[in-house]
Protein backbone atom coordinates (compact mmCIF):
# COMPACT_ATOMS: atom_id res chain seq x y z
CA UNK A 1 0.00 0.00 0.00
CA UNK A 2 3.08 2.48 0.92
CA UNK A 3 4.71 1.90 -2.58
CA UNK A 4 1.47 2.15 -4.45
CA UNK A 5 0.65 5.16 -2.91
CA UNK A 6 3.74 6.28 -3.17
CA UNK A 7 3.75 6.24 -6.91
CA UNK A 8 0.15 8.70 -6.89
CA UNK A 9 2.09 11.41 -4.54
CA UNK A 10 3.61 14.32 -5.83
CA UNK A 11 7.17 15.19 -4.36
CA UNK A 12 9.51 18.14 -4.21
CA UNK A 13 12.88 17.68 -5.00
CA UNK A 14 15.40 19.98 -2.78
CA UNK A 15 19.01 20.97 -4.05
CA UNK A 16 21.84 18.73 -3.03
CA UNK A 17 19.53 15.82 -2.70
CA UNK A 18 18.41 13.05 -4.78
CA UNK A 19 15.30 11.44 -5.26
CA UNK A 20 13.60 7.96 -5.54
CA UNK A 21 11.37 9.37 -8.24
CA UNK A 22 13.97 10.34 -11.00
CA UNK A 23 17.63 11.65 -11.63
CA UNK A 24 17.53 14.76 -12.89
CA UNK A 25 19.05 17.56 -11.14
CA UNK A 26 16.60 20.01 -9.13
CA UNK A 27 16.41 23.84 -10.11
CA UNK A 28 17.49 25.80 -7.53
CA UNK A 29 18.12 29.54 -6.72
CA UNK A 30 21.12 31.05 -5.36
CA UNK A 31 20.67 30.29 -2.24
CA UNK A 32 19.88 26.36 -2.87
CA UNK A 33 16.69 26.93 -1.14
CA UNK A 34 13.90 26.51 -3.75
CA UNK A 35 12.72 23.09 -4.81
CA UNK A 36 11.35 21.46 -8.24
CA UNK A 37 7.71 20.00 -7.97
CA UNK A 38 7.26 16.96 -9.70
CA UNK A 39 4.56 14.15 -9.48
CA UNK A 40 4.46 10.11 -11.01
CA UNK A 41 1.26 11.75 -12.35
CA UNK A 42 2.90 14.13 -14.64
CA UNK A 43 1.84 14.03 -18.17
CA UNK A 44 2.59 16.36 -21.40
CA UNK A 45 -0.79 17.44 -22.74
CA UNK A 46 1.06 17.96 -25.57
CA UNK A 47 2.84 15.22 -26.52
CA UNK A 48 1.05 13.47 -23.87
CA UNK A 49 4.32 11.25 -22.58
CA UNK A 50 3.74 10.77 -18.92
CA UNK A 51 6.64 9.40 -15.95
CA UNK A 52 5.33 5.92 -16.45
CA UNK A 53 6.50 5.08 -20.10
CA UNK A 54 9.54 8.08 -19.83
CA UNK A 55 10.87 7.87 -16.03
CA UNK A 56 13.57 10.87 -17.01
CA UNK A 57 10.38 13.01 -18.29
CA UNK A 58 10.53 16.92 -17.15
CA UNK A 59 7.58 18.97 -17.44
CA UNK A 60 8.53 23.56 -17.40
CA UNK A 61 5.76 26.00 -17.08
CA UNK A 62 5.82 29.11 -19.23
CA UNK A 63 6.23 32.61 -17.33
CA UNK A 64 3.44 34.03 -20.25
CA UNK A 65 0.70 31.60 -19.89
CA UNK A 66 1.82 29.04 -17.49
CA UNK A 67 1.13 25.96 -19.65
CA UNK A 68 3.50 23.10 -18.89
CA UNK A 69 5.18 21.17 -21.62
CA UNK A 70 7.81 18.36 -21.70
CA UNK A 71 11.25 19.34 -22.62
CA UNK A 72 10.74 17.37 -25.75
CA UNK A 73 8.32 19.32 -27.02
CA UNK A 74 10.24 22.33 -26.08
CA UNK A 75 12.97 22.09 -28.31
CA UNK A 76 10.81 20.64 -31.16
CA UNK A 77 8.37 23.90 -31.22
CA UNK A 78 10.27 27.09 -30.33
CA UNK A 79 14.10 26.18 -30.84
CA UNK A 80 13.68 27.69 -34.12
CA UNK A 81 12.03 30.73 -32.49
CA UNK A 82 8.97 32.15 -31.11
CA UNK A 83 5.86 30.04 -31.30
CA UNK A 84 1.83 29.98 -30.64
CA UNK A 85 1.48 27.53 -27.05
CA UNK A 86 0.01 24.54 -28.68
CA UNK A 87 -2.78 24.96 -25.75
CA UNK A 88 -3.01 28.91 -25.64
CA UNK A 89 -1.80 30.08 -28.72
CA UNK A 90 -0.18 32.92 -27.07
CA UNK A 91 3.14 33.23 -28.77
CA UNK A 92 6.26 31.96 -26.60
CA UNK A 93 9.42 31.81 -26.39
CA UNK A 94 12.22 28.88 -25.14
CA UNK A 95 13.69 30.73 -22.67
CA UNK A 96 10.44 31.85 -21.25
CA UNK A 97 10.31 28.06 -19.74
CA UNK A 98 10.65 27.73 -15.86
CA UNK A 99 10.84 24.57 -13.84
CA UNK A 100 7.69 24.26 -11.99
CA UNK A 101 7.91 24.93 -8.14
CA UNK A 102 4.60 24.70 -6.66
CA UNK A 103 1.98 21.93 -7.18
CA UNK A 104 -0.76 24.68 -8.02
CA UNK A 105 0.27 26.49 -10.92
CA UNK A 106 -2.37 29.13 -9.65
CA UNK A 107 0.35 30.05 -6.64
CA UNK A 108 3.22 29.52 -9.16
CA UNK A 109 1.85 32.60 -11.26
CA UNK A 110 0.72 34.29 -8.10
CA UNK A 111 4.43 34.34 -7.12
CA UNK A 112 6.06 35.20 -9.79
CA UNK A 113 3.70 38.54 -10.90
CA UNK A 114 4.24 39.39 -7.16
CA UNK A 115 7.77 39.44 -7.42
CA UNK A 116 7.72 41.17 -10.68
CA UNK A 117 5.48 43.87 -9.26
CA UNK A 118 7.72 44.27 -6.53
CA UNK A 119 10.57 45.70 -8.38
CA UNK A 120 8.41 47.94 -9.84
CA UNK A 121 6.12 48.81 -7.35
CA UNK A 122 8.90 49.52 -4.24
CA UNK A 123 8.42 52.74 -2.67
CA UNK A 124 8.62 52.58 1.34
CA UNK A 125 6.53 54.28 3.79
CA UNK A 126 9.36 57.25 4.54
CA UNK A 127 8.20 58.12 0.42
CA UNK A 128 4.60 59.45 1.58
CA UNK A 129 3.49 62.43 3.60
CA UNK A 130 1.22 60.67 5.76
CA UNK A 131 -0.18 56.98 6.51
CA UNK A 132 -3.46 57.35 4.35
CA UNK A 133 -1.51 57.81 1.13
CA UNK A 134 0.56 54.78 1.94
CA UNK A 135 -2.27 52.58 2.46
CA UNK A 136 -3.45 53.83 -1.03
CA UNK A 137 -0.77 52.79 -2.36
CA UNK A 138 -0.39 49.50 -1.00
CA UNK A 139 -4.18 49.11 -2.13
CA UNK A 140 -3.35 50.47 -5.90
CA UNK A 141 -0.79 47.85 -5.50
CA UNK A 142 -3.07 44.78 -4.38
CA UNK A 143 -5.30 45.97 -7.38
CA UNK A 144 -2.89 45.50 -10.01
CA UNK A 145 -1.25 42.58 -8.76
CA UNK A 146 -4.88 41.14 -9.02
CA UNK A 147 -5.22 42.17 -12.27
CA UNK A 148 -2.31 40.42 -13.72
CA UNK A 149 -3.46 37.40 -11.95
CA UNK A 150 -6.66 36.73 -12.92
CA UNK A 151 -5.84 38.64 -16.02
CA UNK A 152 -8.63 41.34 -15.86
CA UNK A 153 -8.27 44.20 -18.84
CA UNK A 154 -4.26 43.51 -19.04
CA UNK A 155 -3.70 45.97 -21.57
CA UNK A 156 -4.92 48.84 -19.52
CA UNK A 157 -2.92 47.20 -16.18
CA UNK A 158 0.15 46.98 -18.59
CA UNK A 159 -0.39 50.68 -19.09
CA UNK A 160 -0.77 51.45 -15.91
CA UNK A 161 2.58 49.85 -14.79
CA UNK A 162 4.01 51.94 -17.20
CA UNK A 163 2.66 55.20 -16.65
CA UNK A 164 3.91 54.64 -12.87
CA UNK A 165 7.17 53.67 -14.35
CA UNK A 166 8.42 56.59 -16.40
CA UNK A 167 6.61 58.94 -13.18
CA UNK A 168 8.89 57.08 -10.75
CA UNK A 169 11.82 56.10 -12.49
CA UNK A 170 14.34 58.28 -9.76
CA UNK A 171 12.14 56.78 -6.79
CA UNK A 172 12.36 53.45 -8.25
CA UNK A 173 16.16 53.10 -8.65
CA UNK A 174 17.28 54.76 -5.25
CA UNK A 175 14.61 52.49 -3.49
CA UNK A 176 16.72 49.38 -5.51
CA UNK A 177 19.33 50.73 -4.27
CA UNK A 178 18.38 50.91 -0.75
CA UNK A 179 17.73 47.74 -0.83
CA UNK A 180 20.56 46.55 -1.64
CA UNK A 181 21.80 48.65 1.06
CA UNK A 182 19.68 46.94 3.67
CA UNK A 183 20.74 43.80 2.27
CA UNK A 184 24.36 44.63 2.59
CA UNK A 185 23.79 46.07 6.24
CA UNK A 186 22.01 42.65 7.22
CA UNK A 187 24.85 40.66 5.60
CA UNK A 188 27.12 42.57 7.57
CA UNK A 189 25.19 42.20 10.93
CA UNK A 190 24.70 38.52 10.22
CA UNK A 191 28.37 38.06 9.88
CA UNK A 192 29.14 40.20 13.13
CA UNK A 193 26.70 38.01 14.99
CA UNK A 194 28.42 34.80 13.59
CA UNK A 195 31.92 35.95 14.85
CA UNK A 196 30.23 37.02 18.54
CA UNK A 197 28.81 33.93 18.13
CA UNK A 198 32.51 32.16 17.72
CA UNK A 199 34.13 34.38 19.95
CA UNK A 200 32.02 33.56 23.01
CA UNK A 201 32.32 29.95 22.10
CA UNK A 202 35.77 30.34 22.41
CA UNK A 203 35.34 32.24 25.52
CA UNK A 204 33.39 30.35 26.71
CA UNK A 205 35.57 27.07 26.19
CA UNK A 206 38.50 29.12 27.52
CA UNK A 207 36.18 29.19 30.78
CA UNK A 208 35.68 25.93 30.99
CA UNK A 209 39.13 24.69 30.21
CA UNK A 210 39.80 27.12 32.79
CA UNK A 211 37.54 26.15 35.90
CA UNK A 212 38.35 22.23 35.30
CA UNK A 213 41.90 23.39 35.98
CA UNK A 214 40.70 24.98 38.97
CA UNK A 215 38.78 21.86 39.90
CA UNK A 216 41.93 19.71 39.80
CA UNK A 217 43.89 22.30 41.85
CA UNK A 218 41.07 22.33 44.28
CA UNK A 219 40.97 18.63 44.35
CA UNK A 220 44.79 18.16 44.72
CA UNK A 221 45.03 20.74 47.67
CA UNK A 222 42.01 19.12 49.29
CA UNK A 223 44.20 15.75 49.06
CA UNK A 224 47.34 17.32 50.04
CA UNK A 225 45.59 18.73 52.95
CA UNK A 226 43.83 15.66 53.93
CA UNK A 227 47.34 14.12 53.62
CA UNK A 228 48.93 16.93 56.27
CA UNK A 229 46.69 15.81 58.84
CA UNK A 230 46.13 19.19 59.51
CA UNK A 231 43.08 19.98 61.78
CA UNK A 232 40.47 21.96 59.74
CA UNK A 233 43.04 22.27 56.71
CA UNK A 234 40.34 20.05 54.17
CA UNK A 235 37.20 22.45 55.95
CA UNK A 236 38.97 25.44 54.58
CA UNK A 237 40.35 24.67 51.43
CA UNK A 238 36.47 23.32 50.64
CA UNK A 239 34.75 26.03 51.56
CA UNK A 240 37.26 28.22 49.47
CA UNK A 241 36.62 26.37 47.14
CA UNK A 242 32.90 26.98 46.91
CA UNK A 243 32.93 30.39 47.29
CA UNK A 244 35.49 30.74 44.54
CA UNK A 245 32.94 28.50 42.14
CA UNK A 246 29.65 30.90 43.28
CA UNK A 247 32.42 34.08 42.33
CA UNK A 248 32.80 32.44 38.78
CA UNK A 249 28.84 31.15 38.13
CA UNK A 250 27.59 34.79 38.98
CA UNK A 251 30.43 36.53 36.53
CA UNK A 252 29.38 33.89 33.84
CA UNK A 253 25.74 34.87 34.22
CA UNK A 254 26.78 38.55 34.46
CA UNK A 255 28.57 38.40 31.32
CA UNK A 256 25.51 35.95 29.17
CA UNK A 257 23.18 39.07 29.97
CA UNK A 258 24.65 41.24 28.40
CA UNK A 259 23.12 41.69 24.70
CA UNK A 260 25.24 41.60 21.48
CA UNK A 261 26.47 44.94 19.55
CA UNK A 262 24.39 43.98 16.22
CA UNK A 263 21.35 43.27 18.20
CA UNK A 264 21.83 46.70 20.36
CA UNK A 265 22.59 48.75 17.16
CA UNK A 266 19.08 46.91 15.42
CA UNK A 267 17.08 47.57 18.37
CA UNK A 268 18.04 51.48 18.10
CA UNK A 269 17.63 51.62 14.24
CA UNK A 270 14.21 50.09 14.77
CA UNK A 271 13.11 52.65 17.33
CA UNK A 272 14.54 55.61 14.75
CA UNK A 273 12.38 54.77 11.64
CA UNK A 274 9.40 53.91 14.44
CA UNK A 275 7.02 56.34 12.28
CA UNK A 276 4.12 57.65 15.04
CA UNK A 277 1.02 56.34 13.65
CA UNK A 278 -1.73 59.16 15.30
CA UNK A 279 -4.50 57.19 15.90
CA UNK A 280 -8.23 58.30 13.65
CA UNK A 281 -11.01 60.07 15.98
CA UNK A 282 -14.26 60.03 13.93
CA UNK A 283 -16.66 63.11 13.25
CA UNK A 284 -14.36 65.45 14.27
CA UNK A 285 -13.31 67.29 10.83
CA UNK A 286 -15.66 69.80 9.74
CA UNK A 287 -17.93 68.32 8.14
CA UNK A 288 -21.60 69.97 7.13
CA UNK A 289 -24.36 67.77 8.36
CA UNK A 290 -27.22 70.74 7.29
CA UNK A 291 -28.63 71.21 10.55
CA UNK A 292 -29.73 74.63 9.52
CA UNK A 293 -31.78 73.01 7.03
CA UNK A 294 -34.15 71.32 8.91
CA UNK A 295 -35.64 70.47 12.63
CA UNK A 296 -36.01 67.56 13.74
CA UNK A 297 -39.68 67.06 15.64
CA UNK A 298 -40.11 64.84 19.09
CA UNK A 299 -42.80 62.29 17.23
CA UNK A 300 -43.42 61.49 12.97
CA UNK A 301 -45.87 58.48 11.78
CA UNK A 302 -43.13 56.03 11.56
CA UNK A 303 -45.79 52.88 10.44
CA UNK A 304 -42.19 51.17 10.53
CA UNK A 305 -41.22 51.83 13.90
CA UNK A 306 -44.37 51.20 15.49
CA UNK A 307 -43.57 48.38 17.05
CA UNK A 308 -39.85 49.33 18.27
CA UNK A 309 -41.22 52.32 20.03
CA UNK A 310 -43.66 50.03 21.79
CA UNK A 311 -40.97 47.56 22.93
CA UNK A 312 -40.52 48.75 26.41
CA UNK A 313 -38.19 46.08 27.07
CA UNK A 314 -35.66 46.32 24.06
CA UNK A 315 -36.41 42.91 23.29
CA UNK A 316 -36.74 44.30 19.47
CA UNK A 317 -33.65 46.88 19.46
CA UNK A 318 -30.60 46.26 19.02
CA UNK A 319 -27.44 47.41 20.98
CA UNK A 320 -27.27 50.97 20.34
CA UNK A 321 -30.64 51.39 17.83
CA UNK A 322 -32.22 54.67 18.47
CA UNK A 323 -34.97 55.86 16.50
CA UNK A 324 -34.80 59.56 16.93
CA UNK A 325 -31.09 58.84 15.07
CA UNK A 326 -32.97 57.13 11.98
CA UNK A 327 -35.70 59.66 11.92
CA UNK A 328 -32.76 62.10 12.20
CA UNK A 329 -30.40 60.87 9.51
CA UNK A 330 -33.87 59.84 6.94
CA UNK A 331 -34.71 63.80 7.55
CA UNK A 332 -30.37 64.72 6.71
CA UNK A 333 -30.58 62.39 3.64
CA UNK A 334 -33.92 63.82 2.05
CA UNK A 335 -32.53 67.25 3.14
CA UNK A 336 -29.31 66.66 1.11
CA UNK A 337 -30.80 65.17 -1.95
CA UNK A 338 -32.66 68.51 -2.73
CA UNK A 339 -29.18 69.87 -4.31
CA UNK A 340 -29.24 67.13 -6.63
CA UNK A 341 -31.15 67.47 -9.59
CA UNK A 342 -33.13 64.83 -11.04
CA UNK A 343 -31.73 63.18 -14.33
CA UNK A 344 -35.30 63.29 -15.98
CA UNK A 345 -38.56 64.58 -15.73
CA UNK A 346 -37.58 67.88 -15.02
CA UNK A 347 -36.26 68.40 -18.22
CA UNK A 348 -39.57 66.79 -19.78
CA UNK A 349 -41.98 69.23 -17.54
CA UNK A 350 -40.01 71.82 -18.76
CA UNK A 351 -40.58 71.50 -22.42
CA UNK A 352 -44.22 70.01 -21.95
CA UNK A 353 -45.06 74.01 -20.24
CA UNK A 354 -43.24 75.34 -23.55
Amino acid sequence: MSKAGGWLRGSTKRAGTSSALTSRPSASDATGKTAEFSSMDDQCPVCKSDRYLNPKLRLLVSSTCYHKMCESCIDRLFTLGPAPCPICTKVLRKLAFTPQTFEDLVVEKEVAVRRRISKEFNKRREDFVDLRSYNDYLEMVEDITFNLINEIDPAATEARIAAFRAENAALIQLNIQREKLDAQELQEDEERDRREREERMRELRREEEEERQEREKERRAIIDGLESGKEGSAARVIAKTRAEALKRTAARTASSSIPSQSKLLRSRAAIASTVPDVPHVPLTDDWYAYEDQYVRRTYYDDPSSVAVRADREGLMRAGGYCVDEVWERAIRMAVAGLEISPSQGVADATMGSA
